[in-house]
């Protein structure tokens, strides 16, 4: 998969509104809830990058394995991969 770097609110909102991830670990039928979820109501950056054929993008898989969201100060990553339990993380910088 090709990285993507988007820094549109409504393309972010709409790429991940696509995305599912199934599989071990953290997993989703829409990854746009679960960034809503994390207090990322209006994200302003995304990058995705790596290739996980558990995940789907408009119900095709591969997807991206890794994928970085940002809001201001509040970040929330997906990263996990072939073979690998995906795992999400939130932070929030001072």
């Amino acid at each position: 998969m090709q990285p993507i770097e988007l820094n549109d609110p409504t393309k972010i909102e709409e790429f991940l509104s696509k995305i599912k991830l199934t599989g071990k670990g953290f997993t989703t039928d829409c990854l746009l809830l679960e960034v809503y979820e994390a207090g990322l109501d209006y994200p302003d950056f995304l990058k995705a990058e790596g290739e996980d054929p558990e995940a789907s993008y408009e119900g095709k898989s591969p997807a991206w394995a890794k994928y970085h969201m940002r809001q201001g100060k509040r970040v929330f990553m997906v990263y996990g991969g072939e073979g690998k339990g995906r795992r999400s993380h939130f932070s929030e910088t001072p």
